[in-house]
């Protein structure tokens, strides 16, 4: 389901880019707005400006809802875990070698026989 999403997300992001590109800045209807071949449009004499901003609105809307519901899908996947969840099952311990010339004794188990050595 993540990966759908994910997918939709990127397809209305670059159909929203497509869209946005596609429209006409503010001062370019100056010209159609006398009269200048505004017949010849395919949206009709009103322009496109109607459909295509509509078109971008819900795209946008589309797009803020994917990205809630991905937000959401992370969410719930995350299972929270307490800060004190290792206590008590640390059966290992770590030793900390000495420091280089000290005279603190280092057993050693030889693989051999399993029997401490120490130096």
């Amino acid at each position: 389901m993540y990966e759908v999403a994910i997918i939709l997300l990127l397809l209305v992001a670059i159909a929203m880019v497509a869209l946005i590109l596609v429209q006409q800045g503010k001062g370019a209807g100056m010209g159609a707005s006398f009269g200048a071949g505004a017949s010849n449009t395919v949206f009709g004499s009103a322009g496109s400006g109607n459909f295509l901003t509509r078109s971008t609105w819900v795209l946008i809307v589309v797009f803020f809802g994917l990205c809630l519901f991905i937000g959401w899908m992370q969410k719930s996947s995350h299972q929270e875990q307490s800060n004190f969840s290792n206590i008590g099952t640390g059966t290992e311990q770590t030793q900390t070698a000495p420091a280089a010339g000290s005279d603190i004794p280092v057993e050693n188990k030889t693989p051999e026989t399993d029997i401490p050595v120490s130096k």
